[in-house]
């Protein structure tokens, strides 16, 4: 079991905070600012799930962003980032598996305060038990086949399972972009709010979920998490190794630009 000390500091793109009753918020950044995402973000969130996991203190997890998004800005190409394909299997592949693996095992309510566009990643909102959107929300898959690489390392199964299989398909391979009331007509979202009133939303929900027995929480969050599981057991492995090979032969002609917001430094 882990202590919300020994980790609270150890997360260079996430900020933490937990109230006394158990409610922890994980802030997406970049030095402070939206988060620009590549391997170390990619790799150092799988870790932190597994200590949010382990500590049995977190009563209800919140995810929001930093800035004036949620996931959107992402950066392979720098030499910070960059990650040969050679080495695709052995530094990247397992946290690509682990990643949406240990969402899943945090056996608390977690909720989605998604508060700009989530075009990255966005299945780490859709995860949650109960997603919020900002009116400036925006959701889509922006880093997969519209830049030459497989969508194989969750989405093909989560989008899918979420909205459809033909309205899945559509989405990754056009990149389109459901803006926030688009996404609750999908089904995606459960509420769009002013942005002023996302995160006290996501709270008073909290709260509200922390008046009902925290085994029955818990399990409750393990029985939904059960079936998505299942699912990726079979989809992630296959999928992440074709992402893979299609990544060794395009990767370097795939990101040679870089979608960074103004005046974006990135931390060495």
């Amino acid at each position: 079991m882990t202590k919300f000390d020994e980790y609270k500091d150890r997360y260079t793109y996430y900020h933490l905070e937990r109230t006394e009753d158990g409610i922890l918020t994980i802030r997406f950044h970049t030095q402070g600012k939206d988060i620009i995402w590549g391997p170390k973000p990619d790799e150092e969130l799988g870790k932190l799930y597994a200590d949010v996991a382990n500590d049995v203190d977190n009563k209800v997890v919140i995810l929001t962003g930093s800035g004036s998004t949620f996931i959107h800005y992402e950066d392979l190409a720098s030499e910070a980032n960059f990650l040969p394909a050679s080495e695709w299997g052995t530094h990247y592949h397992p946290f690509v598996l682990r990643l949406p693996h240990n969402h899943i095992d945090i056996d608390c309510p977690m909720i989605a305060a998604v508060n700009g566009p989530a075009t990255v990643h966005a299945e780490q909102a859709l995860l949650c038990d109960i997603v919020l959107a900002s009116e400036t929300a925006a959701f889509g898959d922006q880093p997969h086949f519209p830049n030459g690489l497989v969508p194989g390392d969750g989405v093909q199964v989560v989008w899918p399972m979420l909205i459809g299989m033909n309205r899945a398909r559509y989405l990754m391979y056009t990149g389109q972009i459901l803006d926030a009331r688009e996404a609750k007509d999908w089904g995606l979202v459960n509420e769009v709010l002013p942005p002023a009133e996302l995160l006290p939303r996501a709270h008073e929900l909290a709260r509200q979920l922390l008046q009902v027995p925290e085994l029955t929480r818990r399990l409750t969050r393990r029985t939904f998490g059960a079936v998505i599981k299942e699912q990726l057991n079979t989809a992630l492995p296959y999928g992440a190794a074709l992402e893979g090979l299609a990544a060794a032969h395009y990767w370097p002609q795939t990101y040679k630009h870089a979608r960074l917001p103004p005046s974006a430094q990135l931390p060495d």
